[in-house]
């Protein structure tokens, strides 16, 4: 059911809260369908998105059919919105008050024998695989393998291409190392 768009055949508000109040599901569907966007954009205004501004505007409802009475039911959006401010602000200060919890990094594990041969191994073959390729892909492969990695702007200097060829001359180089790779029986998986 649609909230009428005349103003002659908008229906009053206070009696569609004592309608609500006594069961009239229909009653409560077009409350919260017509109310319940200024309330987000409330809750929202605080910086609070996504389920806890969801759960906010849930429980001013829940509020709403709680309540004993409301003073003056045909003020229905003015209670609404001072509801949803207050449980709003209850929110932001509960949570300013929370300490995000850090965890530990994972300790740094030793490769056990048998890992560390088969990284050794791997990077033997890739890098026998590089030095493979022509020259301006194997520095270019060198480049990006240096910690930190040069810059684009650093790389297109060093080649000496222009700045806009870096990322396509990566591309097709790492697309030919990873076939030379698969030829040699090892998938990119």
């Amino acid at each position: 059911m649609e909230w009428p768009k005349s103003e002659t055949e908008q229906p009053d508000v206070a009696s569609l809260v004592a309608r609500a109040r006594s069961g009239d599901q229909t009653a409560w569907q077009l409350l919260v369908r017509n109310f319940s966007a200024p309330l987000l954009k409330i809750v929202r205004s605080a910086g609070i998105t996504g389920p806890d501004a969801a759960d906010i505007c849930q429980q001013t409802w829940l509020k709403l059919a709680q309540a004993p009475e409301l003073r003056d039911p045909a003020r229905l959006l003015s209670w609404l919105a001072t509801t949803a401010r207050r449980d709003t602000w209850r929110w932001v200060r509960s949570r300013s008050h929370e300490v995000p919890a850090t965890l530990p990094d994972p300790p740094e594990r030793a490769p056990t024998p048998e890992g560390a041969a088969l990284l050794a191994e791997r990077d033997r073959v890739l890098w026998q695989t590089v030095e493979r390729l022509p020259e301006r892909r194997r520095e270019l492969m060198h480049l990006l393998a240096a910690h930190p990695p040069p810059s684009h702007p650093e790389i297109a200097a060093e080649l000496g291409i222009a700045l806009g060829s870096v990322g396509p001359l990566r591309r097709r180089t790492l697309n030919q190392l990873r076939r030379m790779l698969e030829v040699q029986g090892y998938d990119h998986a």
